[in-house]
C-alpha cells in the first residue's frame, strides 16, 4: 500500500483529532485485536490448506501464483505475439496443404513426358 512512517504519522494525527485522546487508546486496542485475529485466521487457513493438500503443498511454487509479479504490458505483449504466431502457423498450414494438393494432382496425372520425374541433363 506504500505506507511509510510519514503517512502513518499523518493517519495517527487525523485519528487523534477525530476520535479524541480519550477514545483513541480504545480504538487502537481494537485495531490491534483485529490485526491479531486476521493473522490467526490466515495462519489457520494456511495450516488447513497444508493438511488438505498433503505433501504436494511443498511442491507448489507459490511465487509463480503471486499476482504482484504480473505486468499488464507483458501480458498484452505475449497475447499479441501469440496471436501473431497463430496467424503464421495457420498460413504455414495453408501453404503445406496447397503444396500437398499440387503433389497429389501431379502424382495422379502420371509421369511427365518421357516417363522420367527428373531432368536427365541436370544429373
Amino acid at each position: 500500500m506504500g505506507l511509510n512512517f510519514e503517512k502513518i504519522m499523518v493517519i495517527m494525527l487525523i485519528a487523534l483529532f477525530l476520535l479524541g485522546p480519550d477514545r483513541l487508546p480504545v480504538y487502537a486496542k481494537k485495531l490491534g485485536e483485529l490485526v491479531r485475529n486476521l493473522k490467526r485466521m490466515a495462519d489457520g487457513a494456511k495450516d488447513r490448506l497444508k493438511d488438505e493438500m498433503g505433501p504436494e503443498f511443498d511442491e507448489v511454487d507459490w511465487r509463480q501464483l503471486d499476482p504482484r509479479q504480473y505486468d499488464p504490458r507483458r501480458i498484452i505483449r505475449d497475447a499479441l505475439v501469440e496471436d501473431e504466431r497463430e496467424a503464421h502457423a495457420e498460413a504455414r498450414r495453408a501453404r503445406i496443404a496447397e503444396a500437398s494438393a499440387k503433389r497429389s494432382a501431379a502424382a495422379a496425372a502420371g509421369p511427365p513426358e518421357g516417363g522420367v520425374y527428373f531432368d536427365e541433363e541436370a544429373t
